[in-house]
């Protein structure tokens, strides 16, 4: 029973698309056109990313990086100012859960477990959620819209870049407003110190997997022949690769495209969703995001609306709100209890103000952009 319980906590997301696609399966019973349905080339990429940055972190990259940044600050702001930026322009690159899954327990362990952790893990998850909007591989849901709708870098950036600029103000004056300033921890010295050189094999190998699958997502190689070339690197030279990997993500996304695909043929429901949704895209899915995530709700609502900019910008910015409009925040929170820092309520508190607040005021900036 306990170990139903933890698979349930732990998987809520991919349980909650097999019921739904399970549900969905009823009203159209499974024929051959659910193939279709399924996104491989999102599955593809996301498999490749995901495994390439796994292997990254395994060699110790980003422990480097944050040794790097230690080393070049002093005082407890500019510290914290440093995690956040670094939270922020990595989400855009290894996506949101993989910097928090690197970086928050990083920070954990040379802040300690006082009073001034709570702000600056909750400001960690903020930049993570906003600096991954940047790209299209940034998050699950960037990369599947970008594919969904045969999205080009230049369409991609040109609505993405002013917001996210907006978004770095908006992190880093947060932070300077919550974080007081004071001596570095005594953890933070030998936090700072060099971590032995990592595998240049491992290192090497890993990082032209990611470029193969930066260049997948861009369209210079086809996704096919990177999910090839990676499969076969990871059975010769690394099969711990294939650990790294989120199946339970991967597995979501294709019940998802099963409900998807099967509510869009019931024309009473795609009738009703598309009603709803036009001129309200942007709204009506950064609304959705805070109660199902914002992964999920892309893949809902992209079958119904082709204003891809508002679905784009409305997901991402739902990304804010509640504890589980991502699921990048829950990791930050997961890692917060488990720390044993007191004060889960402050945490929660110190959370949502900063997240509703940035979450009315991104929507509203993103609706006067959308109309310059």
């Amino acid at each position: 029973m306990a170990k139903l319980r933890a698979f349930l906590r732990d998987n809520s997301i991919l349980v909650l698309a097999a019921l739904c696609a399970a549900g969905s399966m009823v009203l159209v019973p499974p024929d051959g056109e659910y193939i279709d349905y399924v996104n491989w080339q999102v599955l593809g990429i996301l498999f490749c990313l995901m495994a390439a940055v796994d292997g990254l972190g395994r060699c110790g990259v980003f422990r480097r990086l944050s040794g790097i940044l230690l080393r070049r600050l002093a005082g407890q702001r500019r510290l914290a100012l440093g995690l956040v930026w670094l939270c922020f322009f990595a989400s855009a690159l290894v996506t949101n859960d993989v910097a928090l899954l690197t970086f928050v327990p990083f920070t954990i362990g040379l802040w300690g477990t006082g009073r001034t952790l709570a702000p600056v893990v909750v400001m960690e998850t903020v930049a993570a959620n906003l600096g991954s909007l940047l790209t299209p591989m940034g998050n699950p849901q960037n990369l599947f819209l970008y594919a969904r709708y045969g999205l080009d870098a230049g369409a991609f950036f040109s609505v993405t870049a002013p917001l996210w600029a907006v978004c770095l103000l908006c992190t880093t004056v947060l932070t300077l407003l919550l974080v007081r300033d004071g001596a570095l921890p005594a953890e933070a010295e030998a936090a700072g110190e060099a971590p032995p050189q990592p595998p240049r094999r491992l290192l090497l190998l890993h990082g032209l997997l990611f470029l193969a699958g930066l260049l997948a997502v861009m369209k210079a190689l086809d996704w096919r022949l990177v999910l090839g070339i990676t499969v076969l690197a990871l059975l010769l030279l690394d099969r711990r690769g294939f650990r790294g990997a989120d199946y339970g993500l991967l597995a979501s996304f294709v019940c998802f495209f099963v409900l998807v695909g099967n509510l869009a043929r019931l024309p009473a429901v795609s009738g009703l969703v598309s009603r709803l949704l036009e001129g309200r895209v942007m709204t009506v899915s950064a609304l959705l995001s805070q109660i199902i995530s914002n992964v999920p709700a892309a893949a809902m609502l992209a079958s119904f609306t082709e204003d891809w900019q508002g679905l784009l910008l409305g997901v991402n910015i739902g990304g804010l709100g509640t504890l589980i409009a991502s699921m990048a925040s829950l990791i930050s929170y997961r890692q917060y209890c488990l720390s044993g820092a007191p004060g889960r309520g402050r945490y929660l508190a110190v959370f949502s103000g900063i997240n509703f607040g940035l979450l009315a005021l991104l929507l509203a900036g993103a609706a006067i952009l959308r109309g310059l």
